[in-house]
């Protein structure tokens, strides 16, 4: 079985998407994007600088463009057939790609659900100075423990030895300053401390606006962030894609899951890398293809061909 990955806020960096617009699709496929969210996505994902792209209400709707666009261009690569039977999961916002490759929602719903989950969380973002930091390695108990002293949330457990952990800024300086006993602090490319009670105000309008979402039931597996489960629902999935907003992602509990699934091999939709690395920490033996460049579809054609009959 081949799992589909889409990373989330962070995985993209300053002129990821320059060497895709020469693909012609992708080009009109971003263009079109750019119409859908009202922001220059070409010149975000070419030119803009790294403080413009973690600006959440920017970094949001172009993640998932791209992600979405690549999945198209790799559907093309394939000649528009997929191995069945496969597993699909998003990380945060990647929960928005994934959705629209799973068929619950159309490329256009995905697109304006993402511009419109950007915008409510940057607001909630500027209430207060917050941010989230990668914990990596160290014993689980202890760093938690670490967490809870600093006053932090844990919200992204990632599984491979990474927590996320989420606060007010100064704790998080504290934190860097006095880490866990083994374990490395790494500060985030995000704007804000997302997945956590500073998010809770994003909620409430955001339940509402998905109520206008025209939704259909997944086509294939498709996995949430709230507990890794098996998602049969398309209505279930968005309204978990929104409680997800104030609420830890649990990526450990899907990589068990895609584990219990028999996964073999995975595929990270654009910008990879990210989840990638998450997998091969969590679990060793299942080969993985990081979409970063359109060389990198050869490479996906090549893992469908070898791994995806019988998926």
């Amino acid at each position: 079985m081949i799992s589909i990955l889409a990373p989330g806020q962070g995985s993209q960096t300053p002129g990821f998407l320059r060497p895709w617009l020469d693909l012609p699709q992708v080009r009109v496929d971003i263009g079109h994007a750019s119409e859908v969210v009202q922001l220059d996505l070409v010149r975000l994902g070419c030119v803009a600088t790294a403080a413009e792209l973690r600006d959440t209400a920017c970094a949001q709707p172009v993640v998932v463009a791209a992600g979405l666009a690549c999945w198209r261009a790799v559907q093309a690569e394939l000649g528009g057939a997929w191995p069945t039977g496969c597993v699909v999961a998003g990380h945060s916002v990647g929960e928005i790609t994934a959705a629209a490759v799973a068929g619950v929602l159309d490329v256009d719903q995905a697109l304006w659900l993402a511009r419109e989950r950007g915008r409510a969380m940057a607001a909630a973002a500027a209430a207060a100075p917050t941010g989230m930091s990668a914990v990596v390695g160290g014993d689980l108990a202890q760093v938690l423990t670490a967490l809870s002293r600093h006053g932090l949330a844990a919200a992204n457990r990632n599984g491979g030895d990474q927590i996320v952990a989420a606060g007010a800024a100064e704790a998080l300086q504290a934190l860097a300053e006095n880490p866990p006993p083994g374990a490395r602090v790494l500060p985030l490319r995000v704007a804000g401390a997302f997945h956590t009670a500073y998010m809770s105000s994003a909620v409430p309008a955001l339940r509402v606006l998905v109520q206008e979402l025209d939704v259909r039931d997944p086509a294939c597996r498709l996995l949430s962030n709230a507990d890794g489960d098996e998602v049969s629902g398309g209505r279930a999935m968005i309204d978990l894609i929104v409680r997800q907003v104030d609420s830890p992602v649990r990526w450990d509990l899907c990589m068990d899951t895609m584990r219990s699934f028999g996964v073999a091999a995975a595929v990270e939709l654009l910008p990879g890398g990210t989840l990638s690395g998450l997998v091969r920490r969590g679990l060793p033996g299942v080969e993985t293809v990081p979409v970063r460049g359109p060389a990198d579809l050869d490479k996906v054609r090549d893992l469908v061909l070898r791994v995806g009959t019988g998926c």
